[in-house]
Formats: C-alpha cells, sequence, structure tokens
C-alpha cells in the first residue's frame, strides 16, 4: 500500500477487454522509492490533486474487473480526506 497523488487519468485508444468502461488514474506515489507514475484503477470517484490509497495488489485488481486474465495491477483503494496528515508504513 502506497500514498499517492493523483496527478492525470489515463486513456487508450486499444485496452484489454477487462479495462473497457474502467476509469484509470495515473497516480505518482509520494514518500517512496518509486519515482515513475502508476496506472491504478478507480471505483472510489478520485480527481486530479486528489491524496489516494493505492495497492499494487494484482490478484485483487483482476478481482474488481472480474477477469483472471485482466493485465490490471495497481488500484485505488482508498480516498484521504484533505488537510488529513496520513502515514503509510
Amino acid at each position: 500500500m502506497l500514498l499517492g497523488r493523483v496527478v492525470g487519468h489515463g486513456t487508450a485508444t486499444v485496452k484489454h477487454r477487462s479495462l473497457h468502461g474502467a476509469k484509470l488514474l495515473l497516480v505518482q506515489p509520494l514518500r517512496s522509492l518509486t519515482t515513475e507514475p502508476v496506472l491504478a484503477l478507480d471505483r472510489l470517484g478520485a480527481a486530479p490533486g486528489d491524496r489516494v490509497l493505492i495497492s499494487s495488489d494484482g490478484l485483487g485488481a483482476r478481482q474488481l474487473v472480474d477477469d483472471p486474465t485482466s493485465p490490471a495491477r495497481w488500484l485505488v483503494i482508498g480516498l484521504v480526506d484533505p488537510g488529513q496528515d496520513v502515514t503509510v508504513a
């Protein structure tokens, strides 16, 4: 689990059948060794600028889209209230 900030939306002209209709967000992990943004599935309604908790649990992402062959890996698992300080171990 990582704390991140939504920096944009993901779009694709061609995507895996399991991702049709799925909202994809570009999330920049914060306070992490990972410096590159990741593409995460979102069913919680996060928007650019929001702080979110993301998980790299590929099994959970595949269960979310109900397809065991999905390439999905990252998913948004929580929204952080504005003004709240969050520490993720």
